[in-house]
């Protein structure tokens, strides 16, 4: 899960994704309306209209005959087929000042002031389970949804949210750097800091370009690849929820992981903590100063981000004792549970995730859609992450089934480390986090 950055050049390589997964990162695009109440003065008499709560900006949401994103065509084909207007709110942080996207997401839903939403995967846990979102588990096109989609957007046995794409995070790695030291591309946490190493060595001063949002990505590969793809996963969250197993005692590793790159300077962990996404890190690895970055899928197709490089791209998958592993966050769309508009805002959804609108979108964006019926091939550059996903190997880095909220916490902690936390003091905030979602049960 990516959130906006509140720096307009990453706010656009974010958004972009974002429809589909996703962003932990704080707003910065749109119109800025704001209202106490969900009416629209369009001016048009009784046209239906579906309030729309995004991060997207749109100047001119019924605007004809304009290019539209790919969010926009799927919006498009859903005005067309249920007859109904889709009006946009969106999010400026110039409006809202220190309140991220997701608490304006989250107020706006519990005060039922829009209908449709985008929201990150912890706000799609804690409105899930507050019964405020509906269950789309009905909708036609929910049965064309790929296991991973349920997992990760099932609260209390509800189906509460469904993304437009799979967004997966991976290293990006500059593979003429690592042919000319006759590195393989590494596997596990022991290979990765061998490489590290060879590279340090022959003067490569950063190894690993860094910023503050996405170093838990080596986390949650570290510290779920056997929860997720061991065959026990229900048991194992099972016990987390209840707690007889600790969070910190999965993630203990990949900090420690963390820690010993930070120790030996392999990553620079000053600068990463006020680094926003890819504007740390994103020109020295153009510049090919460093051989490897983080980011996620859609940014190898996207020539303001890493779709054009002077060197042989490749992305692969994050290290772990089972080898390169993809992480999956989500966002997802979600309906609220006494929006004014819930049913015309359903019969929407439900086409701008028909089988038709999300080959549409992922063709335009070139990802992994949520329907198992949906393949778009992939850039050579992502073909070794998306072998990996193919064959059902993967991590979730945000899943609601867990009763604590796992992508925008672990990053938060993340960010402890960086800040000079030592490993234990971040393990007693995951027992500290773990301890009120027990109390809340209660």
């Amino acid at each position: 899960m990516k959130r906006l950055s509140k720096n307009k050049k990453a706010a656009r390589w974010v958004v972009l994704c974002l429809a589909g997964v996703t962003a932990v990162i704080l707003a910065s695009c749109g119109n800025g309306k704001d209202s106490g109440n969900n009416l629209v003065t369009s001016g048009r008499g009784n046209e239906r209209i579906i309030n729309f709560f995004s991060p997207m900006e749109k100047t001119a949401p019924d605007a004809e005959n304009v290019a539209r994103s790919a969010c926009d065509l799927t919006v498009a084909l859903a005005e067309e087929r249920v007859g109904v207007r889709m009006e946009y709110w969106t999010y400026t942080a110039e409006n809202y000042q220190d309140k991220t996207y997701d608490e304006v997401a989250l107020d706006r839903a519990r005060n039922n002031m829009d209908d449709l939403y985008l929201l990150n995967p912890d706000t799609i846990l804690m409105l899930g389970s507050e019964g405020r979102l509906m269950d789309l588990s009905g909708l036609e096109s929910a049965k064309n949804l790929r296991e991973i989609i349920r997992i990760a957007n099932t609260v209390d046995g509800k189906l509460v949210a469904i993304p437009q794409e799979v967004v997966a995070y991976g290293l990006f790695v500059n593979k003429n750097m690592f042919d000319r030291y006759e590195l393989p591309l590494p596997n596990t946490p022991e290979e990765f800091l061998e490489c590290c190493r060879v590279f340090k060595e022959n003067g490569i001063e950063t190894p690993v370009g860094a910023n503050r949002w996405w170093l838990e990505n080596f986390v949650f590969a570290i510290a779920y690849a056997d929860l997720y793809n061991g065959g026990n996963m229900e048991a194992e969250i099972a016990a987390l929820n209840s707690g007889e197993r600790k969070y910190s005692d999965y993630m203990r590793p990949g900090f420690e992981f963390l820690q010993e790159l930070i120790d030996r300077g392999y990553i620079d962990a000053k600068r990463a903590l006020v680094s926003e996404a890819m504007e740390g890190e994103g020109e020295d690895f153009l510049e090919q100063k460093t051989p490897v970055v983080m980011a996620y899928w859609g940014a190898a197709n996207t020539e303001t981000a890493y779709g054009k490089t002077d060197f042989e791209l490749q992305v692969i998958g994050f290290p772990s004792d089972r080898g390169q592993m993809p992480v999956i966050p989500m966002t997802g769309f979600a309906v609220g549970a006494e929006a004014e508009h819930a049913e015309d805002a359903m019969l929407a959804l439900d086409v701008m995730l028909s089988d038709e609108a999300l080959q549409i979108y992922a063709r335009t964006n070139r990802v992994i859609s949520p329907s198992r019926n949906v393949e778009v091939d992939c850039v050579p550059a992502l073909q070794p992450l998306n072998d990996r996903i193919k064959e059902n190997v993967y991590v979730l880095g945000s899943n609601a089934g867990m009763n604590v909220e796992q992508w925008g916490n672990t990053c938060l902690i993340v960010r402890m480390l960086l800040g000079g936390a030592s490993v234990d003091e971040c393990m007693a905030e995951f027992d500290r986090l773990q301890e009120e979602a027990m109390n809340r049960q209660k």
